[in-house]
């Protein structure tokens, strides 16, 4: 793509910044006019265990952000000839959920607590009956409500409470926002009035009023907005912790920050009603946009929003492709020991297209990719566990099948409910993540998972950074009144092109039987999880 240089000698001004928070990498990307990519930049990081808890420093957030941009500057020069100065829009999106809880000077008063916690148990389940809404460990008053229980010193002093995307807006813009999507997993939203659930805020204040904090939930949560929204402007001091060698100027306006699955719907076209994605990464989740209520309350089902505000089901997996990501470790550095080096994506793809060949139901094999805990299967903590009997059928291509299918299954238990029980109608289903990188074996997988034709766009690669530049786009490019599902539709995906997958009658059966035996083994990982840890 060719963009012509403004009088400046940037074509910066053309082009709209996507920055997303990963669990794995921080990505930033620039867009043109039609929405395709121009240049990328992105920064390797992993989440800690300190002390108990899945962390990332701050620290580590600002030296992944400025390195992440330093790429993306850098290759913006060596394909303009010119420095990057402007940008017609900025979004920030990152992992929802977590505990970022600060004070009135703007201290963090404890280590940011991610979204793999599983720590908020009892804070949960007193909440989700309290309310009658489903409340899961990883939202933000989970873990606000489990410091109170657990009487933790610094909850008298807290200031604000938000998640990583709105810290990083709030540091960049000056402003305590949040967009619908990302905040609908900090507290329940009511989909009418576009804001956090006014009753269920009084019951949670008449709840802890009797402790006499000198705040009210009202105050410390980021305000609410929508898509479309405008959410602030590139500070001087924001620009300068963006961009430290000082070219990058202030007054950029910034749309609302959102989560991981706002930004998944919106990269994957999701965010009408009877449209579903899963994203299938680190963690895997699903998320099915609603004609209607669900008929009641599921401890598995996550009730949250599209960016636009729209009610979506999500059912959320914790554990997903990190398994899988430390076999391929393990076969590359064999690989290299021999001789016989082989890059990544040869890797995986070598290793994924091989799962095809395998017996439908895995051959006697089992696997459980547990890293951390898993609340749909109530196990609080988790280790990776692989498993077979003697006389099982033991080959690569099972191998592999297996710790496909159960990167899989414990979101099939979820999907069963959406789509069995309670009978949610999708005309489409559209995946995107590192699960679909290779070409059908992904979809096929999740095919057979969830019963129901599965589609990868060609963009489905571009991920969460693409999503919220879009989101960003959408912001300084829409017609006045223009619906976010409008836009998309006909300014976005107008020429997307897509592949679609349908379920095949034996992987499905296969599926399910090992299903059977998943389920009557988690026992075993519980066990495993107690005795390791």
């Amino acid at each position: 793509m060719k963009l012509h240089n403004d009088q400046t000698g940037s074509a910066s001004h053309h082009l709209v910044l996507g920055i997303e928070f990963g669990s794995t990498r921080i990505k930033a990307v620039l867009i043109d006019e039609n929405h395709l990519p121009v240049v990328s930049g992105s920064y390797e990081w992993e989440n800690q265990l300190v002390d108990g808890i899945w962390t990332y420093s701050l620290e580590s957030v600002w030296a992944g952000l400025q390195d992440c941009y330093a790429q993306l500057s850098k290759a913006y020069y060596q394909e303009f000839h010119a420095p990057l100065v402007r940008v017609e829009a900025i979004g920030l999106s990152a992992m929802m959920h977590g505990y970022m809880a600060f004070n009135e000077k703007g201290e963090l008063l404890t280590p940011f607590r991610t979204w793999r916690n599983t720590t908020t148990g009892p804070a949960a389940e007193q909440l989700s009956q309290l309310f009658r809404f489903n409340i899961p460990q990883r939202w933000s008053i989970a873990h606000l409500y489990q410091a109170i229980l657990n009487q933790e010193p610094h909850v008298k002093d807290i200031n604000y409470l938000t998640t990583l995307a709105g810290y990083v807006h709030w540091k960049l813009t000056g402003n305590k926002v949040l967009g619908i999507g990302d905040a609908s997993g900090m507290f329940p939203i009511d989909s009418v009035g576009c804001n956090y659930d006014q009753a269920m805020m009084q019951q949670f204040n008449d709840l802890i009023d009797q402790r006499h904090y000198p705040w009210r939930l009202g105050k410390i949560l980021p305000q609410v907005l929508v898509a479309g929204e405008d959410a602030g402007s590139l500070t001087a001091e924001g620009a300068q912790l963006l961009d430290p060698s000082g070219q990058l100027q202030a007054g950029i306006p910034f749309c609302p920050p959102e989560g991981d699955a706002g930004t998944g719907m919106v990269a994957t076209d999701c965010v009408a009603v009877r449209t579903c994605n899963i994203s299938a990464g680190t963690s895997v989740f699903a998320m099915a946009v609603l004609e209607g209520s669900l008929s009641r309350q599921y401890e598995v089902i996550d009730m949250v929003t599209t960016p636009s505000g729209k009610p979506v089901a999500m059912v959320h997996a914790n554990n997903c492709t990190s398994d899988i990501n430390a076999w391929a470790g393990l076969f590359k550095e064999f690989a290299e020991i021999t001789g016989h080096a082989i890059d990544n994506d040869t890797l995986y793809a070598t290793l994924f297209t091989s799962a095809l060949s395998g017996d439908s139901d895995c051959g006697g094999l089992m696997s459980y990719n547990y890293y951390s805990g898993e609340p749909i299967t109530h196990l609080e903590k988790g280790v990776p566990l692989f498993i077979h009997a003697p006389d099982s059928h033991f080959t690569l291509a099972n191998f592999m099948r297996t710790h496909l299918f159960s990167a899989l299954g414990t979101l099939k238990m979820g999907m069963d409910i959406l789509f069995i029980r309670e009978r949610v109608k999708v005309d489409k289903v559209l995946g995107h993540g590192g699960f679909f990188k290779t070409r059908e074996t992904g979809a096929r997988i999740m095919a057979a998972a969830i019963n129901s034709p599965v589609s990868v766009m060609e963009t489905a690669g571009e991920g969460g950074a693409w999503g919220i530049a879009i989101l960003a786009a959408y912001l300084v490019r829409k017609d006045k009144s223009q619906a976010l599902e409008s836009y998309l539709l006909n300014q976005v995906f107008i020429h997307t092109k897509s592949y679609t997958v349908q379920p095949n009658a034996t992987d499905v059966a296969g599926f399910t039987n090992f299903m059977e035996q998943y389920k009557i083994g988690l026992p075993i990982e519980e066990m495993a999880a107690q005795i390791l840890s």
